[in-house]
């Protein structure tokens, strides 16, 4: 016998939840058994994304979370880049944006590549014209916040990822 019980979904729509499949569970609640390196990283994001704008930093970090597979943070930067703005158009392009860079400006372009490239280091280092074209758009304290950006979210994957954290909770701006 399967429930007909409703939900709500992220989208606002309803389905019966023998439609889905089962929510996980996370493994370990880390930022409860480290608070304090949970605490330092809250400073960290909060320095990192200084003299950035908004939108720009929240394609930096979907694009970083979609290479690295965290649900958890494309459900929390997706519905922030939907709050500022954002249009779901470009969100949804950027999985795919070296076919369509029309919807992204040369300096979002910029940052995107540099986003990949910070991100995927095992595909050797961040190539020299990767970093010249961010630095034509970017000046150089602006660069560094940028870099510091990318770096922090990267280490949000690996905890959101290694310890299967839940998505489509998160409500935009929770976490600001």
């Amino acid at each position: 016998m399967t429930t007909n019980d409703t939900t709500t979904e992220p989208t606002g729509t309803t389905a019966t939840t023998a439609d889905h499949a089962p929510e996980h569970s996370p493994r370990l609640h880390w930022a409860k058994h480290a608070p304090e390196v949970y605490k330092a990283m809250l400073r960290l994001e909060t320095a990192a994304q200084r003299g950035l704008e908004p939108k720009l930093r929240e394609l930096v970090k979907i694009r970083a979370s979609q290479l690295n597979h965290c649900a958890f943070c494309l459900d929390m930067h997706t519905k922030d880049a939907l709050a500022a703005g954002e249009s779901v158009q470009r969100i949804v392009q950027l999985s795919a944006w070296e076919e369509s860079k029309h919807f992204y400006t040369e300096k979002e372009l910029a940052a995107i590549e540099l986003t990949e490239a910070v991100t995927v280091l095992t595909d050797g280092f961040v190539p020299d014209e990767v970093y010249e074209k961010a630095a034509q758009h970017f000046e150089e304290a602006e660069l560094a916040q940028l870099i510091a950006a990318i770096t922090v979210i990267n280490a949000w994957n690996r905890f959101g990822v290694s310890t299967r954290m839940v998505p489509g909770h998160y409500e935009a701006g929770q976490h600001q």
